[in-house]
């Protein structure tokens, strides 16, 4: 089965910068659009970026459109999230996802999902 793994996440002042990173297992990664949300508790999972399977299509949400900056290398299977002037609303868990089907800034479009790493932004 996938899986998928992320991992860089902590606790910065506001203005700081973050990289997430998220492995997959598998040789099929180079096929799948790939997706970062993030989620606070009691709050809808929201869209944050995606990138086209070879990298030339890319996505934010306006939230953090200018200041993030996904990427990814098909051959470590690995999909990134850079995050810089980071702000307290920046604050939640954040999940990669793989997507299947439908609108790209709609959870229910993804298929796969790992289990998130907490983003931690202080004023």
């Amino acid at each position: 089965q996938a899986q998928l793994v992320e991992s860089g996440g902590g606790s910065v002042q506001a203005g700081g910068s973050l990289s997430l990173s998220c492995a997959a297992s598998g040789r099929t990664f180079s096929s799948f659009i790939m997706g970062w949300f993030r989620q606070m508790p009691e709050t809808e999972r929201e869209f944050v970026s995606v990138i086209g399977s070879s990298g030339g299509y890319t996505r934010y949400a306006d939230s953090v459109k200018g200041r993030f900056t996904v990427s990814r290398d098909n051959a470590k299977n690995t999909l990134y999230l850079q995050m810089n002037s980071l702000k307290p609303e920046d604050t939640g868990v954040y999940y990669c996802a793989a997507y299947r089907s439908g609108s790209y800034d709609s959870t229910t479009s993804y298929v796969y999902w790992g289990r998130g790493t907490q983003v931690t932004v202080s004023s």
